[in-house]
């Protein structure tokens, strides 16, 4: 991934925090016949420190869990909040027309050795956390108790686990940080007018850029 200074994040915690609320990894893995991509729910676990693990199961029917190769790293993509932004947010584009659209988005990559784990105990567990996150909020949450033992155990037989040991976390936050601060502000404003759950979260990230930022120097006029 192209990762310029400016747009690099490399805080553990919040690099954790996006891959918790991304819901879905794409797992991509060498086999055979090249690149292969899976798109997966993952569960990440915080140890070993500092990077962690992560966690999913596939079809025992998918061959990626018999042919991914284990000599070369697998690569987990997780993706936050994205959105178009438009040169009309500028305050720049009144004055002087030199501006151009672009995307703003924050992603992790995640690197790890891949292992694959058949023990069903591991699975159930596994299951069960995936189970419990996604559930969470509902009025009458599932749980995996909720179907029959027997009918719970035929179906860990059709799955396999898998688990990457984190070795590399890269973070890219694209999110208008080359822009000066009035033309931020003013990415800010147009994506909170949006209005929609996708600008609304893209408008906060902007925002933090300037909460993160050093206060500029008092005028010594």
């Amino acid at each position: 991934m192209y990762l310029p200074a400016q747009f690099r994040e490399e805080r553990v915690p919040v690099l954790h925090d996006l891959i918790r609320r991304s819901g879905l990894a794409t797992l991509v893995t060498v086999g055979p016949d090249g690149l292969e991509a899976n798109h997966l729910p993952m569960a990440l676990d915080s140890e070993p420190a500092p990077l962690g693990t992560l966690r999913a199961h596939v079809s025992r029917a998918n061959p990626v869990w018999r042919t991914a190769s284990r000599e070369a790293q697998a690569l987990a993509i997780f993706q936050g909040p994205d959105h178009y932004i438009s040169p009309a947010f500028y305050p720049t584009k009144a004055e002087s027309g030199k501006v151009v659209p672009t995307w703003n988005y924050a992603v992790v990559h995640a690197y790890g050795s891949l292992s694959v784990v058949e023990d069903a105990a591991w699975l159930y567990r596994l299951v069960e956390q995936l189970t419990h996150r996604f559930e969470a909020g509902r009025a009458r949450p599932w749980q995996v108790t909720d179907a029959p033992r027997d009918f719970i155990e035929t179906q860990l037989k059709a799955i396999v686990g898998l688990e990457i040991r984190l070795t590399r976390l890269d973070g890219k936050w694209k999110v208008s940080q080359n822009r000066a601060p009035r033309d931020r502000a003013g990415v800010v404003d147009g994506l909170r007018a949006a209005d929609d759950p996708g600008s609304r979260a893209m408008a906060e990230l902007v925002a933090e850029v300037d909460r993160r930022s050093p206060p500029a120097p008092p005028d010594r006029a």
